[in-house]
């Protein structure tokens, strides 16, 4: 059987994916305060983006999840072949 590869991220990976998150909030909630427009509506594009990013990571979690159920389920079914494949051969 062949063993899955664990691949881990390397430690650039994640400071850049988490700075590119809060370059991009940042400056999306720069964006906003800085309008030419009534505090009402920039308080519903700040809701907006607020929105956006709690059902991003939803949305990932969700998505991960799926995965790594799938991947599971996948481990098991081929546990359950080579259970076979090895009471075939012994007989």
């Amino acid at each position: 059987m062949s063993k899955p590869i664990n691949q881990d991220h390397s430690s650039a990976w994640v400071i850049q994916t988490w700075l590119s998150f809060f370059v991009a909030v940042s400056a999306t909630t720069i964006g906003i305060l800085y309008l030419p427009v009534d505090p009402w509506i920039k308080g519903f594009m700040g809701m907006g983006l607020v929105f956006t990013v709690g059902s991003t990571v939803s949305l990932t979690k969700t998505q991960r999840d799926i995965y790594e159920s799938k991947k599971l389920s996948s481990r098991i079914d081929e546990a359950r072949v080579e259970k076979i494949l090895a009471e075939h051969n012994s007989l």
